[in-house]
């Protein structure tokens, strides 16, 4: 689970550049819960789904400017990132930088140029690596 800030800018994100699917919603009181998917197990039921991104808003987040979430990367350190994997891990990064997705870590920089990192609305970390294997 994730929590989010604001919630449109974090769905448009997940939707449209990540390309997951929002596959259930559940508001409450307080807070909202966002569940996202990919969409290649349409008809497999929420709960049996591989991979489901539940993400958290505490509603009233987004109204305030300087309000943030812990990443985790910074100190004290404790979650780390997700990971996707992509098929094409060039043509995805092109498109990243296309959308105006912000890096971390581009293949070209450091030692691994196999792995990208980006940053989702609320500056968590997002590891992407190729579906293929590699020797």
């Amino acid at each position: 689970m994730l929590r989010v800030k604001d919630p449109e800018k974090s769905l448009a994100f997940y939707q449209n550049v990540l390309g997951m699917d929002l596959i259930h919603k559940s508001d409450f009181d307080d807070f909202s819960l966002f569940f996202l998917a990919y969409p290649h197990q349409k008809d497999v039921p929420l709960w049996q789904r591989q991979g489901v991104l539940e993400l958290t808003w505490n509603h009233g987040t987004e109204k305030d400017p300087d309000f943030q979430y812990h990443n985790g990367n910074t100190e004290p350190q404790g979650f780390g990132h997700i990971a996707i994997t992509v098929d094409d891990i060039e043509a995805a990064c092109a498109r990243f930088e296309k959308l105006g997705v912000r890096f971390k870590k581009r293949l070209t920089d450091g030692k691994m140029k196999s792995i990208a990192f980006i940053f989702d609305p609320d500056n968590y970390w997002i590891e992407v690596v190729s579906s293929k294997v590699q020797a």
